[in-house]
């Protein structure tokens, strides 16, 4: 019960803040600053999603070891985003390790 309000809480701050922006229009000016530090907003976000899931995917502490297909498909990403500088090919790279690392390790 208190993560289902905690949820809906979340829910009605955030559309709150967004309809006030959204009613003030453009008399809301942010400083070049707050424009700069918001564009980080995604990337952080991204990070702090994706690192754990690399790091731990099962939640019991820190998998760093080859039987891990996340860490070993997210090493291939970095890898190929390195020398590449592409997004898709980074990202077909990494899924592919990610699942024929899995797929090798289920035999």
């Amino acid at each position: 019960m208190n993560i289902t309000l905690i949820i809906i809480g979340m829910a009605v701050i955030t559309c709150l803040i967004k309809a006030i922006i959204f009613v003030m229009g453009d008399r809301v000016v942010f400083s070049p600053l707050l424009k700069k530090a918001l564009g980080f907003v995604p990337v952080t976000v991204l990070t702090a999603i994706i690192v754990p899931m690399v790091l731990s995917p099962h939640g019991q502490g820190l998998e760093l070891n080859w039987r891990n297909p996340q860490l070993i498909g997210a090493l291939a990403a970095i890898v190929v985003c390195v020398a590449t500088r592409r997004q898709l090919p980074t990202i077909f790279i990494g899924l592919l390790v990610f699942f024929g690392w899995q797929l090798a390790g289920s035999f």
